[in-house]
């Protein structure tokens, strides 16, 4: 078992089949317990199997449904805005899951004109509350750059379980 793969399953860390291995273990603040990462092409079609991936893995590692759905939810904004508002070829998504928080980071490869910032909408307009829902949804949300300094990474921490704000109780 190569080196980096041990350390990982010493500290918790349950490596799905396709994600690489952070090395997080030691210095992360949200220990992290459970973590996948996958890519899709950046077009619209990829915003579906994008959630459809979260939910099936949120799923599998026994999250409740009110945090699945949240996800969902989160991962279709951020993924939407990656698609439509950066020139990137993919979009990657890494899912992190500690005891009582879900990370979702979006990264693409992009250089939109501005950084994604919440944006106040008209009434009649149909699009441009997709950050307004990934604040309501999330404990805190954020951008950095990519660790390959092209493109960002626009970033959801939501709770789960019992750490769910008064009044969301799991199904």
């Amino acid at each position: 078992m190569p080196q980096l793969i041990r350390i990982a399953h010493s500290c918790g860390v349950v490596l799905s089949h396709d994600a690489p291995s952070s090395g997080l273990c030691g210095r992360s603040l949200l220990g992290h317990l459970r973590q996948d990462a996958f890519h899709f092409p950046a077009l619209n079609t990829s915003v579906a199997e994008a959630r459809q991936r979260v939910l099936t893995r949120l799923r599998e590692w026994g999250i409740d449904e009110v945090a699945c759905d949240d996800a969902q939810l989160v991962v279709s904004e951020l993924v939407t805005n990656a698609v439509r508002h950066t020139d990137s070829e993919k979009v990657s998504c890494q899912l992190r899951v500690s005891r009582v928080v879900v990370r979702i980071e979006v990264a693409d490869q992009g250089d939109a004109p501005t950084e994604p910032r919440v944006r106040r909408s008209g009434t009649d307009e149909e699009s441009g509350r997709g950050l307004l829902l990934v604040g309501a949804l999330s404990r805190e949300w954020g951008v950095r750059p990519d660790d390959s300094g092209h493109g960002r990474v626009v970033w959801a921490d939501l709770p789960h379980g019992a750490d769910l704000p008064h009044g969301r109780h799991p199904h």
